[in-house]
C-alpha cells in the first residue's frame, strides 16, 4: 500500500512532542548543595521560586540547610534581610537524598565539585530521569561540557551555566554551548537566567570560558609575588585594589573562591591547554595541603572572623 499522507493534526502532534517545554519554569532542580548550589538555591528562592536540592546522604543535607541559615542569618546581622524573608526562601526549599525526585522540577542544574567522572555519571543519570523536554545544565568552570556529555542519550538539552560566587551577589551567569547545545535550549536558558536578574553572556566551549580564564593568571601571578617575597600579601592586594579599582585583591580574591577549588582549575587548565601561566604556585599548593581554603574555613592568605570580614592584623 502506498505510504497514507500525514494529516496537519498528525504533524502538530509530533512537532509537540519533540520541541522543547515552553512551559514555565516555576520549581528548580539542583544536585549538590555546597557553596554553589546553596547560593544558587537562595538566589531562585528570592525569585518566588521552588527550589528542590539532591544530596547524597542525610549528614550533607543537613550541613546544606545549616548553611544557607548561617548565610542567611549573616545577612539579617548586616540588615540585609529580615527574619520573616528568611523564613519565606526556606519554605521555597526542600533537601532531598533521593535523585528521583527531580523529574518532578522543570529545569535542573548539577552543581557538584569540579570532578570529570562524577559530573558525567550525574548528567547520564540525569538524562535518564528527567523527561525529555527538561533543560539539563552544568555548572563547571573549566571542564569539556562536550567531552562530559558524550555519553547522554539526549545531548541537544545539556548546556553549561557559570555562576560567580557569590551567587545572590553576582550578577553575572556565563551560558556554555557545547558543541551539540541546541539553539533552542539555549533560547530557553539564555531568557529563564535573564528572568532571575543575571546579566548573560554567551560562551562557546573552550576551557575556563571568559571569566577564570582571565582572573587563573592573575591570582597566580600575585601568589608568585608573595611567594618570592616581593610585597606583603596586605600591600599585593592594597596596589592591585587601588590602581585598577578592583573591589578585592587578588590574594581576598583567590580566599573568596575556596583554594583547593582554585587548584583544581589551575590544574584543569594547566593539563587543557598546556601553558605555563595555568601552572598553580607552589605556594597555593602548600595552602591546600595545610587545609588553609580561604574564607570558608577562617584562613587562607588572610584570617576571616565567621562572618566572612577580613581581620586586620596588628
Amino acid at each position: 500500500m502506498p505510504d497514507q499522507p500525514i494529516s496537519l493534526k498528525d504533524l502538530e502532534q509530533e512537532m509537540t512532542l519533540t520541541a522543547p517545554s515552553e512551559s514555565r519554569i516555576e520549581y528548580v532542580g539542583l544536585v549538590g548543595g555546597g557553596v554553589m548550589g546553596r547560593g544558587l538555591a537562595q538566589t531562585l528562592s528570592a525569585q518566588g521560586l521552588n527550589v528542590l536540592i539532591i544530596e547524597k546522604n542525610e549528614e550533607r543535607s543537613r550541613l546544606c540547610l545549616e548553611g544557607m541559615k548561617e548565610n542567611m542569618d549573616r545577612e539579617i546581622q548586616r540588615w540585609g534581610m529580615t527574619e520573616g524573608e528568611k523564613k519565606a526562601l526556606l519554605s521555597r526549599i526542600k533537601v532531598s537524598t533521593d535523585i528521583n525526585e527531580i523529574a518532578g522540577t522543570d529545569f535542573v542544574m548539577e552543581v557538584v565539585d569540579e570532578q570529570f567522572d562524577l559530573k558525567q555519571d550525574i548528567l547520564v543519570r540525569l538524562d535518564k530521569i528527567c523527561g525529555k523536554n527538561i533543560i539539563i545544565a552544568s555548572n563547571t568552570s573549566t571542564l569539556s561540557l562536550t567531552k562530559i556529555a558524550k555519553p547522554v542519550q539526549n545531548p541537544g538539552r545539556i548546556i553549561g551555566l557559570h555562576f560567580a560566587n557569590p551567587v545572590p551577589k553576582t550578577p553575572l551567569c556565563e551560558i556554555v554551548r557545547a558543541f551539540q547545545t541546541s539553539d533552542e535550549t539555549f533560547r530557553q536558558t539564555r531568557e529563564f537566567i535573564q528572568s532571575i536578574g543575571k546579566t548573560t553572556v554567551e560562551v562557546y566551549e573552550y576551557p575556563g570560558f571568559i571569566t577564570t580564564r582571565v582572573i587563573i593568571p592573575m591570582v597566580n601571578e600575585a601568589m608568585y609575588i608573595l611567594m618570592e617575597g616581593v610585597a606583603s600579601a596586605e600591600d599585593i592586594d592594597t596596589a592591585m585594589r587601588l590602581a585598577y579599582n578592583m573591589t578585592m585583591g587578588p590574594l581576598e580574591l583567590a580566599d573568596s573562591m575556596g583554594l583547593e577549588e582554585l587548584l583544581a582549575w589551575m590544574e584543569s587548565m594547566f593539563q587543557e591547554i598546556g601553558e605555563s601561566k595555568y601552572r598553580p604556585c607552589p605556594l597555593l599548593r602548600r595552602k591546600v595541603r595545610e587545609q588553609k581554603y580561604g574564607k570558608k574555613v577562617g584562613e587562607g592568605f588572610f584570617r576571616y572572623d565567621e562572618s566572612g570580614k577580613r581581620i586586620t592584623e596588628n
